[in-house]
């Protein structure tokens, strides 16, 4: 794994998924949208009923995020990454209408891993812990579907220069697999 950071733009292309291998440390700026289970299932929902959704999927990026409620003159509250392995049952969905990159904490389902080789997106690990400190790389938040779902809403968020590590890469890489010790004697 290399130790440089790189800096990287939404929204995200298939040419820059490629360039991402599993350990790359990034920083992302850009519109993100951010949502949790109960948008994702809405939206697979939408999807099987053919309607339209209410983003734009298309070289976009998915937080896994339900951020607390913003403190005065902050432009959002904590907003710190949930369990990915909830969002499961509806990423392949997602990712077959064109979503490039998740960003999360935790493993995700050989199902995911294998989606994100065939559709040519990337899944990222952030900072589990660290919500407020993870807020100060949000420049702007607003919610554009589904307020009713209150934090679990989607939002649009603006990112600068958000930390986060390439996990599972196009190439069917994962950076929380450890190489294997060979402790057989001599």
């Amino acid at each position: 794994m290399s130790s440089e950071t790189i800096s990287i733009q939404t929204p995200f292309t298939k040419e820059l998924v490629s360039t991402l291998h599993a350990g790359t440390k990034v920083l992302i700026s850009g519109r993100v949208y951010g949502a949790r289970d109960a948008a994702h299932k809405r939206l697979v929902e939408m999807l099987r009923q053919g309607q339209e959704v209410p983003v734009a999927l298309q070289d976009q990026v998915i937080y896994y995020v339900g951020p607390a409620p913003a403190k005065e003159g902050h432009v959002i509250g904590p907003a710190g990454p949930t369990t990915s392995g909830r969002m499961d049952p509806y990423t392949i969905p997602l990712l077959q209408q064109g979503v490039r990159g998740l960003i999360g904490k935790g493993y995700r389902s050989p199902e995911v891993k294998a989606a994100l080789v065939e559709y040519g997106a990337v899944y990222f690990g952030t900072i589990g812990g660290a919500a407020a400190l993870l807020a100060r790389c949000i420049r702007a938040s607003q919610v554009i579907a589904f307020e009713d779902l209150g934090p679990e809403a989607i939002f649009a968020l603006d990112f600068a220069n958000f930390p986060a590590i390439v996990v599972n890469d196009v190439y069917g890489n994962e950076a929380y697999v450890r190489p294997t010790l060979d402790t057989s004697p001599s």
